[in-house]
């Protein structure tokens, strides 16, 4: 379904019945609303879900320029006001985790409880320069060229060589990601730091983060240890996209988190 919000045109679903409450999915760089399809059919009776394409992803409009957080997390306020959603649940994986925490230190009201996966809360320097350079990439010879290394960076070797069926899934989804899209949220991405007020966050979260993450197990960790009494779950093996990885774990913890 389409719909008009801050100014653009929106991809987005909505299933589950209407008397449960809303949880929001959002995706992460390269991927779409559908990266959410294992977490949907097995929610279908327990929450009233929105599934949405962020800007510049999936059937979402993709604007030219570089974006930012406030920018994201502006276009999901809008959209929630929209859809007339006073509240919902919060789950997002990678970009979709820094849009829920730059969402939920503007707009705690909007949010009941949060789960925020593999992502590291903020940027370096150093991931700057990498964001840069992929950005540069994207804009001089597409999306295919940044295929491979992507899903090297995604996931472990084991993974990639036994290539389970969603491998070949977001594949696709890679490539067929806008240019302007990427390179928007790339920016994004290569310029946040929500680490500082997380630790101040009154809602409930869970931290979730594929095992074979890299540097985000670890930084998630840091960021549980900062907010006492939320709750962290570790997917064995999983690797970036630990949703798509460890579906029936991931759905477990998340089922079992917003019940509370």
């Amino acid at each position: 379904m389409k719909i008009k919000a801050n100014g653009i045109t929106f991809n987005y679903e909505i299933s589950g019945p209407e008397n449960k409450p809303w949880l929001i999915f959002s995706n992460s760089l390269a991927t779409n609303l559908h990266m959410w399809d294992p977490q949907a059919e097995a929610l279908k009776n327990s929450f009233r879900m929105l599934r949405y394409d962020q800007r510049g992803h999936g059937q979402t409009e993709a604007t030219a320029g570089r974006y930012t957080f406030d920018l994201l997390c502006a276009d999901v306020i809008t959209l929630m006001d929209a859809l007339g959603i006073a509240k919902a649940h919060w789950c997002g994986v990678s970009m979709g985790c820094a849009t829920g925490m730059g969402l939920v230190q503007k707009h705690p009201d909007r949010f009941d409880r949060l789960a925020l996966c593999d992502n590291p809360g903020r940027s370096s320097p150093e991931t700057q320069r990498q964001w840069e350079e992929r950005i540069a990439v994207a804009q001089k010879n597409g999306m295919p060229a940044l295929l491979e290394s992507t899903m090297q960076r995604w996931f472990p070797p084991e993974t990639l060589k036994a290539n389970p069926p969603h491998m070949d899934i977001l594949r696709k989804m890679i490539l067929t990601t806008p240019v302007n899209g990427f390179v928007g949220c790339s920016a994004a991405l290569g310029d946040h730091d929500f680490r500082p007020m997380m630790p101040k966050v009154k809602n409930p979260v869970l931290w979730m983060c594929g095992e074979k993450d890299g540097h985000n197990a670890a930084a998630m960790k840091a960021m549980q240890d900062e907010l006492p009494g939320s709750p962290y779950v570790i997917l064995p093996g999983a690797g970036h996209i630990s949703n798509m990885d460890q579906p029936e774990m991931f759905t477990r913890s998340l089922r079992n988190f917003l019940a509370g």
